[in-house]
């Protein structure tokens, strides 16, 4: 049955919130001001790291190159400023917000409404699916001769190698710094409703994807978008239009994505942790811009079979490295572990105002889940697409475990830590917690449990930011190939381009070009959420009829014959 033609309760309030969201976004349209200088103080946010500083430009005023980074900064400064107050639109929950016209920002609703939609109509499809997906994972089902490029250990490792950077190690730090431990609380929950919008859109991608004769994969939210409206209204000319709108819209936003905020963001940010314990780095920048981009070359050249090679390999290990060290600093204080969780379950429902009150701590804690694990932002889709199976719930699913990994496991050890060493509150740290400057806030609390830590987060840091551009560009590529043809001509024109932005991103210190990057990601929200949203029904179905056939033993039978 179409989605159009099953008007349910549900179906006409999920409309409805469609039509007010639209309203709110062209009624706010209509009074922007396009004026650099009212970029809101909020758009850092955006950032799933944004916390660390971005080096400065004195290193660059001996040179006329100074002027022209200013002018481009000043230019995407104008521009973030448009974008933010649409992204950032504060919707008011509580009359006092009403009256102060604050309130909690669109984008961040609007995810949190879509991962709450998706958990209630999949009947807790990531609780219920747990145990399935670590067996997928541990390739117990998988089948070689299946349609595909990589498994689904390797579909999963890609993913994560894009959202574990550091917004595990910076974010994390703020959020408890600003909002105090009941922000991770909010963190846990919304990672867990998260875990839904991956499967979700995940199930799409693998139901939509286009395989080329020589057996590469074109997937994700621009397929599901231009190609499943499109199936799901066939006589509604209307809702065909606007999946390829929706389509076009999501490329566009993830190529400006990939190339700022997965790819000169992650170079800047890197080399200000690296400079630290290399100084000289400091004087040198495009020397480390050279070898990261040499390093990422060797990797993206060869496409996404290449890329899920080595993400198999670097993001156990990154993750190893950091998980270690914060399970080393928990074991030395296992005493405090009880009263850690209690203040993180007290918190959440704190009223004190320090911390911004309980809305105010909720608000904190699901941004910056919203900005750790990209669930509902669709980015995880196109790499999950390129997963081996028949099954495309079975990819759905592998999917899920994303945000639990990332949000809760990880992102709650460096929670663990900061309450631990009580750093979120230390007088001492107060600029830190201030100036957003996460990671440094969470080396201090590290390095009062761990002689000489810098070095060992330097380490991470250059792993996260490598591993995070190779996923990346994968991820823009293929929005570039849909947009400009699915050639090998084309591919190869957008990896050169990316590999240029990565030598820009170690000279350039452009704050707002950077923190476009950032709302780029953000806005592919917008189109991803609204399309998983009306084609809902069909991962439902799909999800139904997978799930009998599982209890049924189905797929036992098939993995013990094979």
């Amino acid at each position: 049955m179409n989605f159009d033609r099953q008007r349910s309760p549900i179906s006409l309030v999920v409309r409805s919130g469609l039509v007010t969201v639209l309203m709110l976004l062209f009624l706010n349209l209509s009074n922007l001001t396009v004026d650099a200088s009212q970029a809101p103080a909020s758009a850092p946010e955006a950032s799933q790291q944004t916390s660390v500083e971005t080096p400065k430009t004195e290193k660059l005023e001996a040179t006329g190159f100074a002027k022209v980074e200013k002018t481009i900064d000043d230019i995407f400064g104008v521009v973030n400023g448009g974008i933010a107050k649409v992204f950032f639109y504060p919707i008011p929950l509580t009359s006092a917000q009403i009256e102060k016209g604050d309130g909690v920002p669109l984008a961040v609703l609007w995810l949190v409404i879509g991962a709450t939609y998706f958990t209630l109509r999949m009947n807790f499809i990531n609780l219920r699916a747990f145990k399935h997906a670590i067996l997928l994972v541990l390739g117990k089902y998988d089948n070689p001769e299946d349609e595909g490029e990589v498994t689904h250990f390797q579909a999963l490792t890609a993913a994560l190698s894009a959202t574990v950077g550091l917004g595990n190690i910076a974010g994390v730090a703020i959020a408890i710094g600003t909002g105090g431990p009941g922000a991770m609380f909010w963190m846990m929950l919304a990672g867990l409703l998260g875990m839904t919008s991956k499967f979700a859109e995940c199930t799409l991608a693998q139901i939509y994807r286009r395989i080329s004769p020589d057996g590469r994969v074109m997937g994700g939210p621009m397929c599901y978008l231009s190609d499943g409206l499109k199936e799901q209204f066939p006589a509604n000319p209307f809702m065909n239009g606007l999946g390829k709108v929706l389509a076009v819209l999501f490329a566009v936003l993830c190529i400006g994505g990939s190339l700022a905020g997965g790819n000169s963001f992650q170079v800047n940010q890197s080399l200000e942790a690296v400079a630290e314990t290399i100084p000289v780095l400091k004087n040198y920048s495009w020397v480390y811009g050279v070898t990261m981009a040499f390093f990422v070359g060797i990797v993206i050249i060869g496409g996404i079979r290449s890329i899920a090679r080595t993400t198999e390999k670097v993001v156990p290990f990154m993750c190893g490295i950091y998980i270690l060290a914060c399970l080393a600093i928990i074991i030395f204080n296992l005493e405090k572990i009880p009263d850690s969780f209690k203040a993180i379950w007290n918190g959440a429902f704190n009223a004190d105002a320090a911390y911004g009150g309980f809305i105010g701590v909720l608000i904190i804690g699901f941004k910056r889940a919203a900005f750790s694990n990209e669930a509902g932002v669709g980015s995880a889709a196109i790499a999950h697409s390129a997963a081996k199976t028949q099954y495309p719930v079975r990819e759905g699913i592998v999917a899920s475990l994303g945000p639990f990994i990332d949000t809760i496991m990880i992102c709650t050890m460096t929670a663990l830590v900061m309450i631990i060493t009580s750093a979120y509150n230390d007088p001492q740290y107060t600029n830190l917690i201030q100036g957003n400057k996460g990671a440094a806030l969470t080396s201090e609390a590290m390095a009062s449990q761990i002689p000489y830590f810098n070095y060992i987060l330097s380490i991470a840091v250059v792993l996260f930011a490598y591993s995070t551009m190779i996923s990346w560009s994968y991820y823009g590529e293929r929005c570039w190939a849909f947009l400009f043809g699915d050639s090998k001509k084309a591919s190869m024109s957008y990896r050169i381009l990316f590999l240029v932005f990565v030598v820009l991103g170690s000279l350039v210190s452009a704050t707002n070009m950077l923190e476009f990057g950032d709302l780029m990601i953000l806005g592919m929200a917008f189109p991803n959420i609204l399309g998983v949203l009306l084609l809902s029904n069909r991962v439902k179905r799909e999800l139904d009829a997978y799930w009998k056939r599982y209890k049924s033993g189905e797929f036992e039978n098939q993995s013990s014959s094979s």
